[in-house]
């Protein structure tokens, strides 16, 4: 399943509606009627979204939000709000209580989903850093005092006459952040060669359809501007357009119609959710660079991996979800080494470790533990996608043979072993499997590889 999303709604024919419409787009779903059975249920069940009504018999949408957001085992949970309402004040006081966005009845199936799946990419990212820094934290290493935020940095790309300007006097009146207004490509050219802004408020369409969603696109896409956050300011009723912008980054949505207090609340908490997770790459970054970085290929190295792997682990077993590790080896490395000199050898461990890199997920975890022996853990992942992730990185490496300088090149293979670990791994005797022991039995796996003639993905027994 894609992710675990809990339904509240006193009408049980509105819960079975959304549970078959989620379903269908692969999300396990949960139900609760009231105010009370929700909190509960997010204390046991630990969702990785809630959906919730703001009418229950027990106690309003709001105040179950803030109770949420109040409670250390809840607070991380996003909270997307449902209403039949459709007044700003209803909107602004949702947002305030910590949802993510308040949708209208009747539900709009498209944009719905399409939020769905923005907020829980975005939890995916926060929690992965978040991991790794409990990881860091681990080693003794505190996290540095943060430091005093300066104004943020809010940059609006005008588009018709006048907009940008009354958006900067709304803003200015609410927020005490610097606001600046841009033609969308000087803003490009400024901020490649300068600071780039916090937070970029785009109009869907610029000059012409579409054109917001590009500029957009090409922020993503520019190293200074990556991590920029970006709002959407959508016409009323564009809703295929909505979708796309969330499916392609948005960090937010915002209605020309929507009053300045909501429009205020949507770009200070993106900004807020910004910081953070600037404070957590940099901590990362600093940090781990010196301590749990191989100094040759850049990757983790195994002080960090082991660890990680670990609570990778218990976050697999406490969802009911399941983690593959692969432990991999480059053929014949010795003779690498004895015939071409170590430097062409280090060649050859930065360009695997590269090819590594591109073709794995942000959250997967890849380290070098050894000379030529290396370390790959996927989480939430199944024996299927495991499997062929595994063969792509076999393919990738003995497809293109490793340039070593003057014009010489090597071909190299990897034998890999994998293994199954968490909900999708376990012992003969049915017992979960500790970390050391899927680490085992993905070596065991590695030398069948290689024992069968090298250059191939060999499973483990226990998770084929």
């Amino acid at each position: 399943m894609a992710g675990k999303i809990l339904i509240v709604d006193d009408v049980s024919s509105n819960r079975i509606v959304l549970k078959v419409k989620l379903v269908a787009a692969r999300y396990e779903t949960f139900q609760a009627s009231s105010g009370g059975e929700c909190l509960e249920s997010a204390r046991s069940l630990r969702p990785d979204l809630i959906l919730l009504d703001v009418l229950l018999p027990d106690m309003d949408g709001y105040e179950v939000c803030r109770r949420l957001k109040a409670a250390p085992a809840t607070r991380a949970i996003p909270v997307v709000m449902v209403t039949a309402l459709t007044d700003d004040a209803a909107r602004v006081k949702a947002l305030q209580a910590g949802a993510e966005d308040i949708f209208a009845k009747p539900l709009d199936d498209l944009v719905l989903l399409a939020r769905v799946r923005s907020v829980l990419r975005a939890r995916e990212t926060q929690a992965e850093l978040g991991l790794r820094l409990q990881t860091y934290n681990d080693f003794g290493m505190a996290e540095p005092p943060g430091q005093f935020a300066a104004r943020a940095h809010i940059a609006l790309i005008s588009g018709r006459p006048g907009l940008a300007q009354a958006w900067r006097r709304d803003l200015a009146a609410l927020l005490g952040d610097r606001i600046t207004i841009h033609d969308a490509t000087e803003a490009l050219d400024a901020w490649d060669n300068g600071v780039p802004p916090d937070l970029v408020v785009i109009p869907a369409d610029i000059a012409g359809r579409g054109d917001g969603l590009r500029l957009m696109s090409e922020l993503r896409s520019r190293h200074a501007t990556r991590y920029a956050a970006v709002c959407i300011v959508l016409a009323p009723g564009a809703r295929e357009t909505a979708a796309m912008a969330l499916d392609l980054g948005a960090n937010d949505l915002i209605e020309e119609s929507a009053g300045a207090a909501e429009m205020a609340h949507r770009v200070a908490t993106q900004i807020a959710r910004k910081r953070q997770n600037d404070r957590l790459r940099a901590t990362l970054e600093d940090g781990l660079k010196l301590a749990m970085t191989d100094p040759l290929t850049g990757l983790h190295n195994r002080r960090y991996a082991l660890p990680h792997l670990a609570r990778i682990a218990a976050h697999a077993l406490g969802a009911g979800r399941g983690f593959a590790v692969m432990v991999l080896d480059i053929d014949r490395f010795k003779a690498v080494n004895d015939t071409w000199g170590h430097a062409a050898g280090d060649a050859v461990l930065r360009e695997v470790a590269a090819r590594f890199r591109l073709n794995l997920r942000a959250v997967d975890l890849v380290a070098r533990i050894g000379g030529e022996e290396f370390l790959i853990a996927l989480p939430d992942c199944a024996l299927a996608n495991a499997r062929k992730t595994a063969e792509r990185l076999r393919r990738v490496v003995e497809e293109r043979p490793v340039a070593i300088g003057e014009g010489a090149s090597i071909s190299v293979t990897l034998s890999i072993g994998l293994a199954m670990g968490g909900a999708a791994g376990v012992t003969p005797g049915g017992t979960a499997e500790s970390v050391d022991s899927v680490i085992a039995v993905a070596d065991r796996a590695l030398l069948r590889s290689k024992a069968e003639g090298r250059n191939q993905v060999t499973v483990s027994r226990t998770a084929a």
